[in-house]
């Protein structure tokens, strides 16, 4: 059996901070990190992060690629990679994910909350039960 594994890190300048765009497709299954470089990242950043914190990305969505065919001939790989730079930084499917991404972290977020929330209304309603106890002893 083998396994097909390809990863790219796209960096562009979104408006406000440069961000960094992991797209990793294995078996099948593309996944997308985003990650917030802040100020314009050097090469020597940009490889530093690759060699520490790669295997720590946390990848979302589990999309089928699109079709791309690697080209053998090096000179339609040089047009496909100028092309690749003459388009939008990020594709469809990566800005879809990473919406997913941000919706799920939301609304886990949420949930956890709501739980924390309903934890402390049960704690002070334990704690007012707790001493109207106390009162009714005479203590």
């Amino acid at each position: 059996m083998q396994i097909s594994v390809s990863s790219t890190l796209t960096v562009y300048h979104d408006g406000q901070f440069w961000v960094g765009l992991v797209e990793h497709v294995e078996d099948g299954k593309m996944g997308v990190a985003r990650i917030v470089f802040g100020a314009e990242p050097s090469d020597e950043e940009v490889l530093q992060f690759v060699a520490r914190r790669w295997e720590k990305l946390a990848f979302f969505g589990s999309e089928e690629p699109g079709e791309s065919k690697l080209a053998r001939n090096p000179k339609r790989r040089q047009r496909e990679a100028a092309k690749a730079l003459a388009r939008p930084a990020v594709g469809a499917k990566a800005q879809r994910a990473l919406s997913e991404q941000r919706e799920a972290a939301k609304q886990s977020v949420a949930s956890e909350r709501s739980r924390r929330r309903a934890e402390e209304a049960e704690a002070r309603f334990a704690q007012r039960q707790e001493k109207r106890r106390q009162k009714h002893r005479g203590h």
